[in-house]
């Protein structure tokens, strides 16, 4: 008999506000800790050693986090169930030397992150956050979450042929963001202005993650209120959905797997940091997991060779307007629940079997659930999971919530289906 669902539209109204809060990976990673401490987890540190006892417990690196609740009487080869998602969004983020300006402006120069739909960061009031790495070699993050940076379009009387040719836009000219007026541009203006806004030193931040975000707040959007308009739901949607559903997990008895949350930082553009999905942070901290709790190389093996990753990720809902873009037969609706990813050619991870995991699970929430595949003339995008499958050897499911807009700076998706995608994870979580 399926289970009733655990979450409801108040998942949504946190997601929201998680959202709103989180404008870069740092401050996402940052809020999923505090939000885990309640929940009874405690953070260790790399750099130390680690004991084999039961709880909750998560690594901090950078932009990412991983986190895991060890059963009582784990034993060391006890497999994982482990929800991936990534923390970060294409956006544009700030160079260097940021101070720039012409012609009675002044302002930043931004470098463009991951694949951004760049029309929608046009005519749109932007704040800047980030991290600032002080001289001490401590970090501090910065969010001026109100009007600071806008983009202006040309208008259209400069530019007749963008009515019949498109919008045609030069990333090295054409976005840089204004933020003032003035002829006297100086290095170390915006830094200034941050170090001040942190209540710092002059002088005092030496390095700096900075990125752009729109100040405008997620929100529910239509007649009934049946869909939500925010930023960043690709893929903090997930994330956030993977911590309700570890969260409740953890409150449970007799759990006969280790329920883990991967959230990394720069999927994007390809994984290969640190921090990344393609680096040695999710392994490393499996392993020591196993060897914290007495396990031996061969315990390592076994409990891999049982362990199963849901690859959590936005996916494309059809849309109205470009019904033929997608497969004729696979046309995956908002607030029709999660979303399995299949791709022969391997760019996601699901299988047969894999699918069989995932339509179990489902059913124990008791929710449905829906199939993408990609229309065989158009390419397809791909995610962690292929990456945390070779890269680990273990069994990787593609799924995820369907969307539209996605990599705007403002995306589209149906209220339910956020609560109905942490359902579907708790249960897959619990086993």
């Amino acid at each position: 008999m399926s289970e009733p669902s655990r979450f409801d539209r108040g998942h949504t109204d946190d997601l929201l506000s998680f959202l709103a809060a989180s404008p870069t990976p740092y401050h996402a990673v940052a809020n999923t800790a505090e939000r885990l401490e309640k929940a009874g987890f405690r953070q260790v540190a790399e750099t130390d050693a680690w004991d084999g006892t039961s709880g909750g417990k998560y690594v901090l690196r950078g932009g990412a986090i991983v986190a895991w609740f060890v059963p009582e009487g784990a034993d060391p080869h006890t497999p994982f169930r482990i929800v991936g998602a990534h923390t970060d969004s294409p956006n544009l983020r700030v160079k260097p030397r940021p101070d720039t300006g012409g012609h009675g402006f002044r302002q930043v120069a931004v470098e463009i992150y991951g694949g951004p739909l760049l029309n929608s960061w046009l005519d749109r009031d932007l704040g800047l956050a980030g991290r600032l790495t002080l001289r001490d070699g401590s970090t501090r993050l910065v969010n001026v979450d109100r009007p600071l940076l806008r983009v202006p379009q040309l208008a259209i009387h400069l530019d007749r042929s963008v009515s019949a040719d498109g919008l045609k836009l030069d990333k090295q000219r054409h976005l840089q963001p204004i933020w003032g007026l003035g002829d006297d541009v100086r290095d170390g203006d915006l830094i200034a202005f941050l170090e001040e806004e942190s209540g710092l030193a002059t002088g005092e931040v030496t390095g700096w993650d900075l990125m752009t975000h729109s100040v405008e707040a997620p929100s529910y959007l239509g007649r009934d209120q049946e869909l939500v308009a925010a930023p960043r739901m690709d893929n903090l949607l997930s994330v956030h959905a993977g911590l309700a559903a570890l969260a409740l997990a953890a409150a449970r008895e007799n759990l006969p797997y280790i329920p883990v949350l991967a959230g990394f930082d720069h999927e994007e553009n390809g994984s290969q940091s640190d921090t990344g999905a393609d680096g040695p942070l999710l392994g490393g901290v499996l392993e020591r997991s196993v060897f914290a709790r007495g396990g031996s190389y061969e315990d390592r093996a076994r409990a891999f060779a049982g362990t199963v990753c849901l690859s959590s990720d936005t996916g494309h809902a059809v849309h109205p307007n470009y019904a033929e873009r997608h497969d004729p037969t696979h046309h995956p609706r908002v607030n029709g629940g999660p979303i399995l990813k299949v791709n022969v050619n391997n760019r996601y991870a699901t299988d047969g079997s894999g699918r069989a995991v995932f339509a179990a699970a489902c059913e124990k929430a008791g929710i449905p659930f829906q199939t993408f595949v990609s229309n065989n003339s158009m390419p397809c995008g791909t995610t962690i999971g292929p990456i945390t499958a070779a890269r680990h050897g273990i069994k990787t499911v593609d799924i995820g919530v369907a969307i539209l807009s996605m990599h705007s700076a403002r995306e589209l998706c149906g209220d339910r289906d956020p609560y109905l995608l942490a359902n579907a994870l708790a249960a897959f979580l619990e086993g």
